[in-house]
């Protein structure tokens, strides 16, 4: 099966395929997560209904692959990258759990989220920060965090 990738730039790529990863950690991806991360990229990288609609089509796509957390992590050039992928990794292993009785983030997802905070080298109160952002975000479905991101990175992934 050869899937194209979704209409969106290298760096807003780059940013999927973080986030990505962190969803596959634990071999299994929960319609809990394709549902948040479909929704907050569709949000971050479109602009109007019709294009985030149709973008999220593109995105449940292209989930099916498994993406390695350090090749996708490395394609990250910036500080503002590292953590809007550190927010929605976070939001994203938060999301769901496999079954009622485990918790929340399970063991796999725990060591690939602290994989991912060594490859992505930020200060402890930025973690601190995108952590917390992201937990409220979880508890008012997002909308406000979205709003900010995609204020804050549109200009810059769409460079």
């Amino acid at each position: 099966m050869n899937l194209q990738p979704p209409p969106i730039s290298p760096k807003q790529m780059n940013l999927l395929r973080v986030v990505l990863s962190m969803a596959w950690a634990d071999s299994t991806l929960e319609q809990k997560e394709v549902d948040v991360m479909v929704n907050r990229f569709s949000q971050l990288f479109a602009s109007n209904p019709a294009q985030q609609s149709y973008l999220q089509q593109q995105l449940k796509e292209y989930f099916v692959q498994d993406v390695p957390l350090a090749e996708a992590v490395g394609k990250l050039s910036s500080n503002a990258e590292k953590e809007v992928a550190l927010r929605l990794s976070y939001e994203v292993i938060n999301a769901s759990a496999r079954t009622p009785d485990e918790e929340q983030v399970n063991q796999a997802e725990n060591d690939a989220y602290q994989a991912l905070l060594l490859f992505l080298d930020l200060p402890p109160e930025t973690v601190t920060r995108a952590e917390k952002e992201a937990t409220a975000a979880l508890g008012q479905g997002g909308d406000n965090i979205v709003d900010m991101l995609a204020y804050q990175l549109r200009e810059y992934l769409t460079k």
